[in-house]
């Protein structure tokens, strides 16, 4: 293919940017909360396990709601999801803010979550859409760049705003940020333009295609590694390798920059190369995770095997997110909704792996070997994505086939 037949826009359009901000509010209020337990126990009057449900709430709500509020919204045109989506989610912070009864607390959670799925599964449509078909890796990795860098900044700033006014003003910020996200919207993105009109029965055939659970099964395994890894990070840098405590966030600032490079350079190589790209970080991101293991005890190694998890372990994110879409074919919106919801199955089974073993004669080595051996696992999806060539063989939506017809066919001999 001739460089001058590649028509990948130089740049992303503004719908797509607008998004991520509306993907950042929604990364810091999933991790803010971890900083801000003691604060809100001491509040609320309940045990710190008992505050720690406000995680386990809200990846519960993002694991059902993701696909099954992409089906209940599914006949609303996307503008107006997305808009009604970042409403509930303000409201679910003003509920938390205001109340005293840790109950309620506990389901505004569960409903932030619920907003939360409703979002990326609909703003993943949108965002993919309006990139257009060459472009949409890169689209998918600025989203995710967006809940990235809420790791990076987010998060220790709504723990720093939370240790200045109480726990309650992260989530004052937070409604208001959102507000103003639904204005931003409702102003800059279209009015949705599908051709034909969605049908539920439509977006479940989808899911028949193998294709599709192929992706998400990568999806899973490869996330729930590094996030399992992720999950016990803190005493594996102080008492493994020997890192003060004050020194961890540093080296998790490391990790998240990593993340943010890894879902940039994924997102760009995935346009190209999918399935080259996805086994590539799948395969060093299990040889990482297998060094971190081995050598961890070594300060330097640790720090800069951390970075390295999370560029390589994001890295193919946004190709795993463009090929579930892709499979997909004219029904995206439940597979987008399912692909939500695929890495926090594979985060909350991958944590509970991880920390069986963290008490076993493994000590802190065990996670990352966790980790390993999930990544490793990613190949077998991947490799049989690849035997069946199967971005040769994918049909693009109809509102993209004209725009795609000929750089997704230059694409595919690319990968080939």
């Amino acid at each position: 293919m001739s460089p001058t037949t590649d028509d990948r826009p130089r740049k992303l359009p503004f719908v797509v940017l607008a998004l991520s901000a509306g993907t950042f509010l929604m990364g810091t209020t999933e991790f803010v909360i971890a900083g801000l337990l003691p604060e809100i126990a001491d509040d609320l009057n309940v045990s710190l396990s008992q505050a720690g449900l406000l995680i386990t709430a809200f990846a519960a709500g993002m694991i059902a709601g993701a696909p099954v509020m992409a089906v209940a919204t599914l006949h609303l045109p996307r503008r107006s999801t997305l808009i009604l989506a970042l409403v509930v989610f303000a409201l679910g912070h003003l509920v938390a803010a205001l109340s005293s009864s840790f109950a309620l607390v506990l389901a505004a959670r569960v409903v932030t979550a619920l907003a939360t799925g409703t979002f990326w599964s609909v703003g993943a449509v949108v965002a993919t859409t309006a990139a257009g078909p060459a472009a949409t890796s890169r689209a998918l990795g600025m989203l995710l760049g967006g809940a990235t860098v809420a790791t990076v900044a987010g998060v220790p700033l709504g723990a720093w705003l939370g240790q200045l006014s109480g726990w309650r003003g992260p989530f004052w910020v937070l409604a208001a940020l959102s507000a103003g996200a639904a204005a931003v919207i409702g102003r800059f993105i279209p009015a949705d333009e599908r051709r034909e009109a969605p049908s539920v029965r439509a977006e479940f055939t989808a899911l028949r295609d193998v294709r599709v659970w192929l992706t998400l099964s990568a999806m899973t395994l490869l996330m729930g590694g590094v996030l399992a890894t992720y999950t016990y990070i803190s005493p594996l840098l102080t008492e493994r390798a020997g890192i003060s405590a004050g020194a961890v966030p540093m080296v998790l600032t490391g990790y998240g920059l990593g993340a943010l490079v890894g879902t940039t350079v994924g997102g760009r190589l995935g346009d190209r190369r999918p399935l080259a790209t996805l086994i590539t970080a799948a395969a060093t991101t299990a040889l990482v995770l297998l060094l971190l293991t081995l050598f961890s005890p070594s300060p330097v190694a640790a720090v800069v095997l951390v970075t390295l998890m999370g560029t390589t372990g994001f890295a193919a994110s946004p190709a795993l997110g463009a090929l579930a879409l892709r499979f997909a074919g004219s029904a995206p919106t439940l597979v987008s909704g399912v692909s939500g919801a695929a890495p926090n199955v594979g985060i909350a089974i991958g944590s509970w792996t991880a920390g069986v073993a963290l008490t076993s004669p493994l000590g802190q080595a065990g996670p990352p070997l966790v980790g390993t051996v999930a990544a490793a696992l990613t190949l077998i999806p991947l490799t049989a994505l690849a035997l069946m060539r199967a971005t040769r063989s994918e049909t693009p939506p109809p509102q993209l086939r004209a725009a795609a017809d000929q750089s997704i066919g230059c694409g595919t001999k690319a990968i080939g």
